[in-house]
Parts: structure tokens; C-alpha cells; sequence
């Protein structure tokens, strides 16, 4: 769209706003930016690949992509190994310096503690503060836009081209509906709690209800006719972000309590697709069928994994969409699931990918059965269950039941 000549309104400065606004200030005679919390936004650092790049990428295109499928995020991301409190002043803002001339989300990779440790991510937080009053000339407009209530991370951290930058511009004016929240959208514009905005055209940069938006709003029913919608009213509860108790025939793609949004959703998926191809393709080739049992148990056991795991970083810290915050009413590592599903016996494990070193974590096995009338191959009379597992010996815990 062309916003030549127009007075430009955009509500909202999360991924969409801080990419889409240095574009529509360009064009645009005005901007007037709406922003209700400001946001962590590193630069994006985009620019061509020349040629010798291109060809040294392609050469090595094979190993970087499974250096990637069993990363701890899906990225590949250059993790420093160090706690960003064990090293001098110094030296932590020449390593930040570093990530940031770099660009993209990288950053948070500097020290190995900045999710998990409040007083190593004030030293990141700091950082990126002292960055935008530095590229913002106006000091009440550099303070408007430096975040505050929440660690770096905690939301999705934006990266862009020139956003900080876009409001040293004549035409860009940026409105704190924090302190004049906007009451009504009118025919001339955006009327706030101070204030009417006169506006040609207005962005709607909010959001969208991400992880369970797309899935409830269709109509799912499982057992008993009872709706998804209905299971999930006191927050979404599922086995690996993979499947549901209570709706059998239900696989979920990068569901809730799957590393989802805070990993490289492509490798997310792809492992959740190889993942779920291979079970359907024993279910109607193997000698036995398939069928889940106990499976509240497991999911039950899942959610308390992943409320665990969180707890433990800085994650719950943040009022994001990651959670549903920024929708009303709602509830609220890539590898390490790879080792989950990897942990389920054969053949139900993807068996494409190479093994992964045994690790000390919980063991799940699913019982694998004969059928029941001896000798049968029949899927309907066989039967794999699920089951915790006591045994820590590895993933070939497969017992009989007859």
C-alpha cells in the first residue's frame, strides 16, 4: 500500500509495528505511533548475501541444517557458555557491543545465564537501554521507548531496520496511550484520553491470538462430544504440544507446551510433522495398531514438566502473547522435546533422524502389546499403551502385556 500524503495512525509496537513503521514513516506525510508498552528491539542487521557467502552456505547447506534440527532453539544461535556476572564490566559490554553490531536475536546468546538469572539480565536490559537514548535524540521521546517492568526475553524479543532511529524524524510522532489510553476510534481519527489524532489511515499493529487461537476457533469435539474450547477454558493442557487426553484422533503442530514461538518454528515443525507421519504410518503398516491409553496421566505429567521448566527462567515474567496476556479472559528447547519423542520405543520414535546421546531425564515408555488372541496381527486386537516407567535405562523400555 502506498501511504504517500497520508496521515498515518499505528496502534501497536510489538514484531509487526517496530518492522512496519520505519516503511510507513518513509512514505507517509505524518506518522503518529500508538505505543501502550514499549518494547526490546535489536537491530536486524539485513543486508544481500554476496556471492562467495551464498556459495559457502550451500557448501555446508546439509551440515548447518542438522546443526540446527538439534540446537537448543532450532537456530543455530552462537551461545556463549559464560554467566554474564562471572566476567568484568569490560568485557560483558564488549560481548554485547559484539551481538549487537552482529544483529538479530543472537543477542540473547551472549551469556548463558540471561533467561534464568534477574541480575544478568539487568546487565543486557541496561545495555539495549543505554542504546536507544543513545540513537534517540529527543530525551522525553528515548524515554517513552525504553522498556521497564519486564526482563529482555521475557517477551518476544523484536529485531528491525532503523526503528529507534524513525522517531528523529519530523514526521513521526509518538503517543503513550499508557498514560492516555485511546478511548474511541472516530471518523476523523484516534481519540485518546488527552487528545483527538486526525489520521487518513489507521495500521492496526495488535497482535493475534497465538498457540490455541487458530485451534479454538474451530468447533473440535472428542470424547463425549466435549468441545476442545471447553477442556482448555482454565488454559490449554496437552502431551508435548503433540495431542490432547479426551480427543484421540487429535495431532496438534507446534501446540501449547511445545517449544513453539521460542524456537525456529520451521524446525518445529518439521520435527512434530516426521514425528507424527511415522506413527501413522506404523498404525497402517506395522503389525500393531495403536491406541493410547493412560494418557491424562502422561499429560498430566507434561504440564507440570513444562510449568517447571519455566518457573525456572524469566519467561513467566513477561505479560506476553507467549502466555495469551494480550488477549482477555485467556489462561494462562526444540532439543530437549526431540528427546522426549526420541524416548518413545520403537517404532513409534521418528527413525530418520541420528540418535542423540542418553541423558538423565525422565523416563516414558509406552507398553508395547501382543494381541490378544496369540498369533493375530490384526491392529484391533493389539494395543499400545502408555505408561510411567520407573526404569532410567534408556529409551527401550518396552514391557509385554497380554
Amino acid at each position: 500500500m502506498d501511504f504517500g500524503g497520508r496521515r498515518v495512525g499505528v496502534i501497536g509496537t510489538g514484531s509487526s509495528g517496530t518492522q512496519a513503521i520505519p516503511l510507513i514513516a518513509a512514505q507517509a506525510a505524518h506518522t503518529t505511533v500508538f505505543q501502550r508498552t514499549a518494547n526490546f528491539s535489536l537491530p536486524a542487521r539485513n543486508r544481500p548475501l554476496d556471492p562467495a557467502e551464498q556459495r559457502a552456505l550451500k557448501a555446508r547447506y546439509r551440515e548447518h541444517r542438522a546443526m540446527v534440527r538439534y540446537s537448543p532453539n532450532g537456530t543455530g544461535r552462537r551461545n556463549n557458555d559464560q554467566s554474564a556476572l562471572e566476567v568484568s564490566p569490560e568485557a560483558r559490554r564488549a560481548e554485547y557491543e559484539a551481538r549487537w553490531q552482529e544483529g538479530g536475536g543472537g543477542f540473547i546468546g551472549a551469556f548463558n545465564d540471561l533467561l534464568a538469572d534477574e541480575r544478568a539480565n539487568d546487565t543486557a536490559a541496561d545495555f539495549i537501554r543505554s542504546k536507544i537514548r543513545d540513537i534517540v535524540h529527543d530525551p522525553a521521546v528515548a524515554e517513552l521507548l525504553v522498556p521497564r517492568g519486564f526482563p529482555v526475553g521475557s517477551k518476544r524479543v523484536t529485531v528491525d531496520t532503523g526503528y529507534y532511529a524513525t522517531y528523529n524524524r519530523d514526521n513521526v510522532t509518538l503517543v503513550d496511550v499508557g498514560s492516555s489510553p485511546i478511548e474511541k476510534i472516530v471518523p476523523t481519527g484516534v481519540r485518546t484520553a488527552d487528545a483527538t489524532y486526525e489520521l487518513d489511515s489507521i495500521v492496526f499493529a495488535t497482535g493475534f491470538d497465538a498457540i490455541t487461537g487458530a485451534v479454538l476457533a474451530v468447533d473440535i469435539r472428542g470424547r463425549g462430544g466435549r468441545s476442545l474450547r471447553e477442556k482448555w477454558a482454565a488454559g490449554p493442557r496437552t502431551y508435548l504440544g503433540l495431542a490432547t487426553a479426551g480427543f484421540p484422533n487429535l495431532f496438534l503442530i507446534t501446540g501449547p507446551g511445545s517449544p513453539s514461538v521460542i524456537s525456529n518454528m520451521v524446525v518445529s515443525i518439521e520435527q512434530h510433522v516426521d514425528w507424527i507421519a511415522d506413527l501413522l504410518h506404523h498404525a497402517r503398516h506395522g503389525r500393531h495398531g495403536v491406541r493410547r491409553g493412560r494418557t491424562r496421566d502422561a499429560e498430566d505429567t507434561w504440564v507440570a514438566h513444562v510449568n517447571e521448566v519455566a518457573d525456572r527462567t524469566l519467561f513467566p515474567r513477561g505479560a506476553s502473547w507467549y502466555t495469551g496476556a494480550n488477549i482477555p479472559g485467556q489462561a494462562a528447547g526444540l532439543h530437549a522435546v526431540r528427546r522426549r519423542c526420541r524416548h518413545l520405543p520403537p517404532p513409534l520414535r521418528v527413525h530418520r533422524r541420528a540418535r542423540l546421546p542418553r541423558l538423565p531425564i525422565p523416563a516414558w515408555s509406552l507398553i508395547r502389546g501382543h494381541a490378544r488372541n496369540r498369533g493375530s496381527t490384526s491392529s484391533r486386537n493389539s494395543r499400545i499403551v502408555a505408561s510411567t516407567c520407573s526404569c532410567s535405562r534408556s529409551y527401550h523400555c518396552i514391557r509385554r502385556i497380554t
